[in-house]
């Protein structure tokens, strides 16, 4: 009883120091329990009574990325050979874990007396750096904001354990999208997005996403690098926090003739200007790149905005919206007078976009008010 009380206490420490990474994450939840089972004499060899104990082992084996492993079964009732292939199936198809990493598990035993040692051969089809960087999440936000990181950085392989997954591949197509808007500083232009889930079905999955950029990562982070640089620039000598939420409205829409002096609507010279980047550096940007750069403007500020997707007359646009006071208000910097205005006269004006909200009146420009 005490080595069984000893071991547990090993493993549970163990699983501490395996964790601390992903415990730094607030938004992240601890992976499902894969606790050491209790050793046997040999410290090399996993003890197990039951076949829960039996997945577990094996799936303790594939969790340490290791390629074999020694299992003894002691006072176990029931066929050893059969639950010894439907915990390696078990574990390598329907175990989130399993079905990500594993090519295959199969095994072999011999009887001692009243026990079974049996061997776990694991062959993987992930590299064990792959298998420790996965990242525990719950909630399409948590999603949404991995991917978001992963994008800044312009990483080309995202795999994140999900619990509670109630969507599929194209609803994670659409958080990759969405990500993608809140990530002004590296939207330099949409990658494309593979996405498989392991396994097939259940409520516990791990997301597989491989993201493919249109250029050189290092090139495309010297680009957002010096885009970052460009908006600093430009709202660093305003002392934008010291405004109000309106002054800071204020200071950027005295920002705004710079930011549509050259509008290039895409196509106009054979290519796309749809980057913050061809606002703030290159020679002009359509509607996407001017949104874009207004919502890097406003990061910068810390005032409230999302770039948003409609359409204008029948024709595809991109804006912003941004919230001042708790309210909404919809703004199109590629527009010829482009105002602040309320999502009611915005839609009067022929613009249309998903979930539209009602609000009113137009936002005075004002920058004079100081927080106190």
């Amino acid at each position: 009883m005490k080595k069984r009380i000893l071991a547990l206490l090993l493993a549970f420490c163990l699983l501490l120091s395996g964790c601390a990474s992903l415990l730094e994450r607030p938004y992240t939840v601890v992976e499902p329990h894969t606790e050491q089972p209790a050793v046997g004499e040999d410290p090399s060899t996993l003890r197990v009574e039951s076949y829960s104990e039996l997945v577990g082992a094996v799936l303790y084996l594939v969790s340490q990325c290791q390629e074999e492993g020694r299992v003894q079964l002691v006072d176990y009732d029931g066929d050893v050979e059969d639950a010894l292939n439907r915990a390696c199936l078990e574990v390598a198809r329907e175990d989130p874990l399993g079905a990500y990493a594993v090519d295959f598990i199969k095994n072999d035993y011999t009887r001692i007396l009243t026990t079974y040692e049996a061997n776990i051969y694991i062959s993987y089809r992930r590299t064990p750096e792959q298998i420790r960087a996965l990242v525990n999440v719950t909630g399409a936000s948590a999603i949404r904001r991995e991917v978001g990181e992963a994008l800044s950085a312009f990483q080309g392989e995202l795999a994140l354990r999900v619990a509670y997954f109630v969507g599929d591949a194209a609803s994670i197509a659409e958080l990759v999208h969405q990500a993608y808007y809140d990530t002004p500083a590296a939207a330099l232009g949409m990658p494309a997005v593979e996405i498989a889930l392991y396994p097939d079905t259940g409520i516990q999955r791990i997301v597989e996403i491989l993201l493919t950029y249109p250029g050189d990562a290092e090139a495309l982070r010297r680009k957002s690098a010096e885009l970052t640089d460009a908006a600093q620039a430009l709202v660093l000598p305003l002392q934008a926090q010291r405004y109000s939420q309106n002054g800071r409205l204020g200071l950027l829409m005295d920002l705004l003739p710079q930011l549509a002096a050259e509008r290039a609507p895409s196509g106009a010279d054979g290519s796309a200007h749809s980057t913050a980047w061809d606002a703030l550096c290159g020679g002009g940007a359509d509607s996407e790149g001017l949104a874009l750069a207004v919502q890097l403007l406003c990061d910068q500020m810390e005032l409230p905005c999302a770039v948003t997707e409609g359409t204008l007359a029948g024709e595809a646009r991109f804006w912003n919206t941004i919230t001042v006071n708790a309210v909404e208000y919809q703004l199109d910097a590629f527009a010829d007078e482009p105002a602040p205005r309320s999502s009611t006269d915005f839609a009067a004006l022929g613009y249309a976009w998903e979930g539209q909200p009602e609000a009113g009146g137009i936002i005075p420009a004002e920058n004079s008010k100081i927080e106190t």
